[in-house]
This record gives structure tokens, C-alpha cells and sequence, in this order.
């Protein structure tokens, strides 16, 4: 160590600073990689020019893209039906629950952010442990898992291995292409299938969480009227084939035409122009009725509001808000058509929430009591006026999402088209990505702010400041160096061996660091070990090693944000990610060392 120069020293004592900040969590992540850099560049260890390249590189470009094209999905409402399938091919049974759970959500997360799927599948796998009458805790710690393996599927799906192709990059061997990690990460998703079905089984808790916020306060669904327009594709359909199109986001609860009821034969009639449906109704799918094809809120149509299904945006979730009947308030015992809503406060009704009692009948009709919720819609400066009024105890926006479902097809295809430049080598991964965001926004599968919005900043930023330190590695020779001592260590030792000591370096370290920033680290190292050393491997084997040990090792629910998402609503313990994921992370850096070797083979 005598031997350091002070280049090197600096290097390291800023990299343990941004350790210890980055595992005590004393500031946020950006903000200490971005401190990081600051210190790397004003002590002279590493250019401003070289200090900002990660802000320009193929990661964070290639993140950017894929984030974006991630909340097309969800946006159009692509992710929400495939969550709906997805529940109905697991069925009941523990067993074929599991597989199709985990199989369905590696799958998704191969070219979506794991942790939106991860959000996505939770209420699809508390939804099926109910109907199989199985605690929650069953199925959701493995779909964590499921959604971190997958996201190794393809070069896309993960941070740390866009991080990995740039450092192979930077040594100058050949990089990763879209589909080079896929059969070491369909092994572990195999394995850990396997698992989760014999000895997973006997060491996952049964507890049972806490129920999302829309259920434990029961504000899941609202009533509401939907109109039938003319021109619209429901015309003609009976109530049973409306149901099975509609069955996430109505529930049918009358049906009127001219103003009476059609009970109670319902299921004998057909969809006609002018039908209003009486349902309970999800946030999201008032949110986004403008946006639906032949069907309007009633209450918006009938006072001339009725708009094209493209205009959107002047019915968007800014539009709407939720107001909550106060104690007392002058309302109470009144019903919707006495108050007149539109001439007394500028807005109209669209849904109403009430925790006990079935409504039935017109909207209008229903008398209004303390604590009922209503979704109101009308103009910005209406809906602002309406939080000083002493008759409503709550004026908060409305938390509905607009999806836009009419443009599914065009999220499809900017997706499917960035896989397939991709894979082709049509385009650079990066360039792909970003083509297929630019084409969903074009295509208004979402705005250019919501697209923004889906970029998360803090997740690019630290990437792009964290490679400083990958760098600052390289610049001062201290990856050399590090690798020469490794590999003095190393010498000798059978290559298997080499590259399963890389796996569990890295898999305890990302217990402290993110993926992303093991990789920043380690990655450089790993190349040069493989390239200086006799140690018998390739590169490509070092490198990935070190990004599986990254994003695969399920130590502890800190190792991956996936495992925050599932940790309240399975109601688990630090503990049990302990019991259930030492023996598969055996498994898995046995798998990765053994698939590394076959696959880049190293000259011995």
C-alpha cells in the first residue's frame, strides 16, 4: 500500500465515504453520487470531461428508453389486462399458481421495469391467494423473485448489466448483445421455479398483510352512470358479454333505458343508444371513460359536455376531484337533484362513494349522508373554490389514472419494435429504446410530461454519477491494481471457483449498494482480472458474474427494491428473506459460475 500514489488514495477514501453514506442511507442515493463525482472532479482525480460522460452513456440512455416505454404499458392499460389473465390461468391450485405467477412475471420483466411489474403482479397474486383461500405471503415473496431474475433476461431489463456491457466497453473486448445473458437467466429462473415448489415451500411463512390502502378503507369502487353512445362497439351486446370486457374495471349494478329500471331481466336485453348502466366503477376507469369509445359518464354528456374519445385531455384526472360530505354539512338528507351541483358550485357529479348500503336507481336520486365521497368534475378554478366550503370535510384531487387503451396497439408496437432493432443489431440498444419512447409518444400512448414523470431521475442520475467512480477506477490505475492482487490470490485456482468468489463478492456488497453501483465497482475490476490474470477466465464470464451476483442474490428484502413493494402487504419479517433466500443464492451463483464458463469460455 506504501506504493499508492495519492490519485489512488483520494479514489480511495471518496469510494468508502460514498459506501458508508450509500449503506447508512444519511442522504438519498442521487444526491450521494452526485457528491461522489463533485469530490472526484475537485480533487483532481478525474476530469470534468470523464466526470460527465455517465450523464451521456449507452446506460442511462438505453434506462431512459426503456422506463419510458414501461409506462406506455401501463398507461394504455396493456399491463392491467395482462395482470387480468394472468389471474385467471393461475387458478386455484397452489402449485400451478406459483408457476404461472413466476413464469408470467420473469417473463414481463425481460423488457419492462421489474419494479412496475413487480407493483403490477401484487394485486393480481393477492387477488389469487384469496380465491385459493392461501396467505398472500405464499405468493408474493416469489413473485419478487420472479420479477429480479427476470429482469436478467435481456441486456434491457436491468440496470447493472447495461452497466456491465459499458464496462466491457471501456476494456475494449466484445460487449454484450440483447439476448447474450438469456440462457444463464432462463436456468435461474428455472431454478428458481424449482425451488419455490419443493424446498421453498416448507420455509415460505404463512401470514397474512396489510391490505392495500383502497381496500382497508374500502374505496375501491364508485357508483356511477355510464352512458351507451351512439356508434359505439357495445351496441347490440348483452349484459354477460359487457361483464367478461369489462370485468376489471365495471361492475354492473342496473341497467336503465328512458329512465327505468330493466330489472330483473337484465341478461334478455341488448345494448342499445341511449342505455345507462348503473355501476361500481374502479378510479382509473372514470378517469379514462373520455378516452373510451362509445361510452361517456352520464352526468358529463347530459348537461353537454359530450366530447370526441381523442380529447382526452380536456378530461383528464386534473379535471376531476373527491369531496367528502362533512359532519352536519347542509347536504345531508338531500339528494344530487335538489342540490343541483352544476348551478351551486360550478361542477358536476360523476361517482359516489358510500361505505355501507347498494345504491340502485339514478344518481340523482340518491340522498346524500356525512362521509360519502363524491368524484366531481369541472374546471380547474371550480374545483379550487370547492376546498374553503364548510360542507365538505376533504376537496382533494381524484387518484384515478387515465389510461388510454385505444392506443395499446401502438405501445405494442414501439416496444416490439425497439426488441427487435435490438436484436437484429438494426439499431444499438440504446438508439432502439429511445426510438420506441419517442414512437409511444408520438403515438400519444402518453404525454411528453407523463412521459417525463416516468423517467425517475433519481434511479438515472445515480447511475450517471455512480460510473464516475467506475472511472475513477480505471484513471487511476487502481483496477489494475486491485485485479493484480486478485489474481496473485487467485492463481492457480480452478476458473470455476474464480468466477463463483466473483458471484458472492458481489452478492453481499449489492446487500448494501444497488445493483447499478456493484457493478459501477466491481465491474471494472472483474474486466481487468480476466484480461491480466492467468486465472482461465473470459471477460464476458468475469463481468457477468459480477452483474448476476448483483441482481440475483436475495439475501435480505434491502438487496432489491422489489422486495420493499411485497414486504407489508405479505406481512413478512427480515428474517424470512433470510431463511428462503441463502440456499437459492447458493444455487444460483453455483448455476451462474457453471452456464458463465459454457457460454464464454476463457483460455486456461
Amino acid at each position: 500500500m506504501d506504493l499508492l500514489t495519492l490519485p489512488q488514495w483520494l479514489t480511495i477514501a471518496i469510494i468508502l465515504a460514498t459506501l458508508a453514506l450509500l449503506a447508512f442511507e444519511v442522504l438519498r442515493v442521487d444526491v450521494t453520487a452526485m457528491l461522489a463525482l463533485v469530490a472526484l472532479v475537485a480533487t483532481g482525480v478525474l476530469p470534468a470531461g470523464d466526470a460527465l460522460d455517465g450523464f451521456s452513456s449507452d446506460p442511462v440512455m438505453a434506462v431512459a428508453g426503456a422506463l419510458v416505454l414501461s409506462a406506455a404499458i401501463v398507461q394504455t392499460g396493456i399491463a392491467d389486462r395482462i395482470g387480468d389473465t394472468i389471474g385467471r390461468l393461475a387458478g386455484q391450485g397452489t402449485l400451478r399458481a406459483l408457476v404461472v405467477l413466476m413464469l408470467a412475471t420473469a417473463a414481463m420483466s425481460a423488457f419492462t421495469h421489474h419494479l412496475m411489474v413487480t407493483a403490477m403482479m401484487v394485486p393480481v397474486a393477492i387477488g389469487v391467494a384469496r380465491g385459493g383461500s392461501v396467505p398472500p405471503s405464499r405468493y408474493l415473496m416469489p413473485v419478487s423473485l420472479a420479477a429480479s431474475i427476470g429482469a436478467t433476461l435481456t441486456l434491457i431489463g436491468a440496470p447493472a448489466f447495461l452497466v456491465a456491457d459499458h464496462v466491457l466497453q471501456r476494456a475494449g473486448v466484445a460487449d454484450f448483445g440483447l439476448f447474450s445473458v438469456t440462457p444463464v437467466s432462463a436456468v435461474l429462473v428455472g431454478v428458481a421455479v424449482l425451488y419455490t415448489l419443493t424446498l421453498g415451500r416448507l420455509v415460505l411463512p404463512d401470514r397474512d398483510g396489510e391490505l392495500p390502502d383502497d381496500e382497508r378503507f374500502g374505496l375501491g369502487r364508485y357508483y356511477t352512470e355510464v352512458l351507451v353512445q351512439a356508434g359505439s362497439p357495445y351496441l347490440g351486446m348483452d349484459l354477460a358479454s359487457f361483464r367478461e370486457r369489462n370485468e376489471r374495471t365495471f361492475v354492473v349494478q342496473d341497467w336503465l333505458r328512458d329512465r327505468r329500471s330493466l330489472r330483473p331481466n337484465l341478461d334478455s336485453h341488448v345494448l342499445a343508444a341511449g342505455d345507462v348502466l348503473l355501476v361500481r366503477a374502479a378510479p382509473d376507469a372514470i378517469a379514462s371513460l373520455a378516452a373510451e369509445r362509445g361510452l361517456a359518464l352520464h352526468a358529463v354528456a347530459q348537461y353537454g359536455e359530450e366530447r370526441d374519445a381523442d380529447d382526452s385531455e380536456q378530461f383528464g384526472a386534473e379535471r376531476l376531484s373527491q369531496l367528502v360530505i362533512a359532519p352536519r354539512s347542509a347536504l345531508g338528507g338531500r339528494t344530487l337533484a335538489e342540490v343541483d351541483f352544476r348551478e351551486r358550485y360550478g361542477v358536476i357529479v360523476v361517482g359516489l362513494w358510500r361505505r355501507d348500503g347498494w345504491l340502485g336507481g339514478q344518481l340523482a336520486n340518491v340522498r346524500l349522508t356525512e362521509g360519502d365521497a363524491l368524484v366531481v368534475w369541472g374546471e380547474p378554478k371550480a374545483l379550487d373554490k370547492l376546498r374553503s366550503r364548510p360542507e365538505f370535510l376533504l376537496a382533494v384531487p381524484f387518484r384515478g389514472r387515465r389510461l388510454r387503451r385505444s392506443r395499446a396497439g401502438w405501445a405494442l408496437a414501439a416496444l416490439a419494435g425497439a426488441v427487435l432493432c435490438s436484436a437484429t443489431g438494426l439499431l444499438p440498444v440504446p438508439l432502439a429504446f429511445v426510438s420506441g419512447a419517442t414512437l409511444a409518444v408520438l403515438m400519444r400512448c402518453l404525454t411528453p410530461e407523463e412521459a417525463y414523470d416516468s423517467l425517475e431521475l433519481r434511479v438515472i442520475v445515480f447511475i450517471a454519477a455512480a460510473m464516475a467512480m467506475g472511472a475513477a477506477l480505471d484513471h487511476t490505475g487502481l483496477s489494475a491494481l486491485a485485479a493484480s492482487a486478485a489474481g496473485h490470490w487467485l492463481q492457480g485456482l480452478d476458473p470455476f471457483w474464480v468466477l463463483l468468489l466473483l458471484y458472492t463478492v458481489a452478492a453481499l456488497l449489492t446487500q448494501l449498494l444497488s445493483d447499478a453501483a456493484t457493478v459501477v465497482l466491481l465491474g471494472p475490476i472483474a474486466a481487468r482480472l480476466a484480461l491480466d490474470a492467468s486465472v482461465g477466465v473470459s471477460p464476458q464470464a468475469a463481468v457477468v458474474c459480477i452483474a448476476l451476483g448483483a441482481t440475483t442474490a436475495f439475501l435480505t428484502p434491502l438487496g432489491h427494491h422489489g422486495n420493499l413493494l411485497v414486504y407489508v402487504p405479505g406481512g413478512y419479517r427480515f428474517a424470512d428473506f433470510l431463511r428462503v433466500g441463502t440456499v437459492l443464492t447458493v444455487l444460483f451463483a453455483l448455476a451462474s459460475a457453471w452456464m458463465a464458463l459454457r457460454l464464454w469460455p476463457g483460455v486456461a
